[in-house]
């Protein structure tokens, strides 16, 4: 199994046997991003050697507006797709197998977690598991020590609350905060 395979099969929100080739692979792929983060995270390095070893942990290069202040952690690295303008700030998680995307101008805060796995209910099942995507619209702004669930798509300049644990998808232009999160109040665009 390569890559692709791997990748088509999570974005296809396909369920992970436990113990199956595709656990395997998942497991082969964590290592590299591993030791890839253990590089990142290991030692000062300029914006530049930032963007190349982010560029490497998720198998495409980023754009030159791309910013992060590590520490960063994820298990797996190719399944994010970040846009321009971007900035990630330290100590963030990124469980990235059922897919990333961060859109043009999001601002992630620090310690924020983005959980795209989870594991089954049926205790007699609870190694499988099922991937789903998160999306993160243009200028969104996620507060610290937010965590943001599988299958949530964050509106387009929408802002999370710090400490908000966001279960069900944002819409544009509001700010959602709370233990789950709830749409707080609607943001007034200027013109």
């Amino acid at each position: 199994m390569d890559i692709k395979d791997f990748l088509l099969h999570l974005n296809q929100r396909k369920t992970v046997v436990g113990g199956s080739e595709m656990h395997q692979m998942m497991h082969f792929v964590s290592q590299e991003a591993l030791k890839l983060t253990a590089e990142l995270n290991g030692k000062y390095h300029t914006p530049e050697e930032i963007r190349e070893l982010f560029s490497m942990l998720i198998g495409k290069p980023v754009d030159e507006t791309f910013a992060m202040f590590p520490p960063f952690y994820t298990d797996c690295g190719k399944n994010i797709s970040v846009g321009k303008n971007v900035f990630i700030n330290s100590g963030c998680r990124f469980q990235d197998q059922g897919g990333i995307t961060i859109g043009d101008g999001a601002l992630i805060g620090h310690s924020v977690v983005l959980a795209t796995l989870n594991h089954d209910l049926d205790p007699s099942k609870r190694s499988n598991l099922h991937p789903a995507p998160i999306v993160i619209g243009k200028n969104v702004w996620i507060g610290s020590n937010s965590t943001i669930l599988p299958g949530v798509t964050i509106g387009d300049g929408a802002v999370v609350a710090a400490g908000a644990v966001v279960t069900k998808d944002v819409p544009p232009n509001v700010v959602a905060g709370g233990v789950p999160a709830k749409i707080i109040k609607k943001i007034e665009i200027q013109s």
